[in-house]
């Protein structure tokens, strides 16, 4: 029973990210539609930009913050300059193909820049792991579970009780009629880039000190997100954390308990899921179901 409760909080922790990234894809998703394939990439380099900060003497909490901020900025830029431009196109294919391309084009631009060794980022917080019952959580492992439930709080703050969250969201919901009543859409889906961004990069930066810092850090961590956006629904926030912390569970339950799986196939695990919920659930278990006259 100890080994299984200490998967179960092992799996949380890791499943707190998974649900930070699988945010930043549903908020991406929900502003223009589209899967940003780029996501994990632009939270990489975040990540090497706060560790970049922090090589420059800024202390690592601010460099953070301020890699966020950079994350902001390069995400509302992105939307502005590559994805409003085929926006109004009632394909997609060519805003895939984009992200895809930009995907490669960060990847390079990392190992470039920064070299393909891996780094070493430093924990927030450091000492002995916290004791909780016959399980035991590492300092830092407790500064991402909190992180993420702030991120989640202010998420549910800024959609349900401001303005401009009200806005992003008729935005996304039905773009003709939020500027018949005279929201600024292109605004808004803006935000909305720039938002997930900077929570890929608050994610990134949490989980660099486990991962250590190179260009490929985040390729399994965002076939998990993907599969939690999935599981919980693409346009659904509330869908992306349950699913994350499904997921997290579920990859180190299986990873453990299923002799075949080990710890070096669990990204089965998450293919499994996706492939489940589309074929039994397309819309995920909180997803917005879609009506269609036959």
């Amino acid at each position: 029973m100890q080994v299984f409760l200490q998967q179960v909080v092992d799996g949380l922790t890791w499943g707190a990210l998974y649900a930070a990234f699988a945010l930043s894809i549903v908020l991406v998703y929900r502003a223009s539609g589209i899967v940003n394939f780029a996501q994990g990439e632009m939270a990489m380099i975040s990540a090497f930009c706060a560790w970049q900060f922090h090589q420059w003497g800024a202390p690592l909490y601010l460099a953070i913050a301020g890699a966020m901020v950079v994350a902001f900025l390069f995400g509302a830029l992105t939307e502005r300059v590559l994805i409003r431009p085929l926006a109004s196109s009632p394909n997609h294919m060519p805003l895939v193909i984009i992200t895809l391309g930009l995907m490669l084009v960060l990847n390079s631009a990392a190992g470039w820049i920064w070299g393909v060794q891996s780094k070493e980022f430093p924990s927030i917080v450091s000492g002995p792991a916290i004791t909780l019952g016959p399980v035991a959580m590492s300092r830092q492992s407790v500064v991402i579970v909190g992180a993420v439930v702030v991120v989640a709080a202010l998420l549910f703050v800024l959609f349900q009780r401001t303005r401009i969250g009200l806005a992003m969201r008729a935005a996304a919901g039905n773009p003709e009629s939020a500027k018949l009543i005279g929201v600024p859409v292109g605004s808004m889906l803006t935000i909305g880039w720039g938002l997930a961004a900077a929570i890929g990069a608050l994610a990134a930066s949490l989980a660099a000190p486990q991962l250590f810092l190179q260009p490929n850090m985040l390729v399994a961590s965002l076939i998990y997100a993907f599969a939690a956006a999935v599981l919980g629904g693409l346009d659904s926030p509330v869908g992306a954390i349950v699913g994350g912390l499904c997921v997290g569970v579920a990859e180190n339950l299986a990873g453990t308990y299923i002799s075949w799986i080990g710890h070096d196939f669990k990204q089965a695990v998450a293919l499994a899921l996706i492939l489940g919920v589309l074929l039994l659930r397309p819309e995920g278990l909180f997803g917005t179901r879609k009506v269609a006259r036959v």
